[in-house]
């Protein structure tokens, strides 16, 4: 008999209950290469009592993925989930013009040091996009919620708040690149990707001689921070970390058992 004071663990049982089906299907797909429908449907039906928020995996999106063999896969028709496809064209940058993103992809090269070629242009590429969409965030900033903002002040403070609803980074980029080409004229009479790299890494330390508020010292900053987060969230990044996630263990690795003993 359950007593007012006793803990509540039906949800915590049907949580097990369907991670116990889920795990039993995906181990029978690894050892078979078939996926069964009838686990998948079980979940689905068991869980359908769950309150608005909590969504449940498709089944026909996960037996698609569990299929592709770690190829490139097409989207399902009708389905809400992006699909990140190879390119079938060259990039095409999004905020920069074509001379600008040679700009930053020179940049983002001296920065990281000596990297591959995939792994560069991803990284210029991941910068290229992330100035484009600030104009999206900083407008969805300026809207939201008067409850979300106050949430987003305590936790991350109000000049973070206020920065992000305020600067336009896209004119910080464009204001920089001409700023980083007329600092290369004066100081070497070129531009700056006609410059060895040597003088292009002498150029972009000598930047921090300069006054904070300048466009040329915060579009940097901008390029330094993206380069770093787009290249190591790339494939070759995560390598290099020798990072471990997404993966499956029997037991936590590093860890001994423990006997009895203490």
């Amino acid at each position: 008999m359950k007593t007012p004071d006793a803990p509540d663990f039906s949800n915590e049982i049907s949580r097990r209950q369907w991670l116990l089906r889920l795990g039993e299907m995906l181990a029978l797909a690894g050892v078979s290469g078939i996926v069964p429908a009838a686990p998948l449907l079980a979940i689905e039906q068991e869980s359908a009592e769950l309150p608005p928020g909590l969504y449940l995996p498709s089944s026909d999106h996960l037996v698609h993925a569990l299929s592709s063999g770690n190829r490139w896969i097409t989207p399902l028709s009708g389905t809400e989930t992006d699909y990140a496809l190879p390119a079938a064209a060259p990039y095409r940058a999004k905020c920069f013009s074509a001379e600008e993103f040679a700009v930053v992809m020179r940049m983002v090269e001296v920065i990281l040091g000596k990297i591959g070629p995939d792994a560069l242009a991803q990284t210029a590429q991941w910068t290229d996009l992330w100035f484009h969409s600030s104009v999206g965030v900083r407008e969805a900033a300026r809207h939201l919620d008067p409850l979300h903002r106050a949430l987003a002040v305590a936790f991350y403070g109000d000049s973070v708040v206020k920065e992000l609803e305020t600067a336009d980074l896209v004119s910080i980029a464009h204001s920089g690149i001409a700023a980083l080409h007329k600092s290369s004229m004066e100081r070497y009479g070129g531009a700056f990707l006609s410059l060895g790299i040597e003088r292009q890494s002498e150029l972009l330390r000598s930047v921090s001689e300069m006054k904070a508020e300048d466009p040329l010292p915060r579009f940097l900053g901008l390029i330094r921070a993206e380069a770093i987060r787009g290249y190591y969230t790339s494939a070759a990044g995560l390598k290099e970390l020798d990072y471990k996630g997404n993966a499956y263990y029997g037991e936590s690795p590093g860890c001994g058992l423990i006997s009895e003993s203490g």
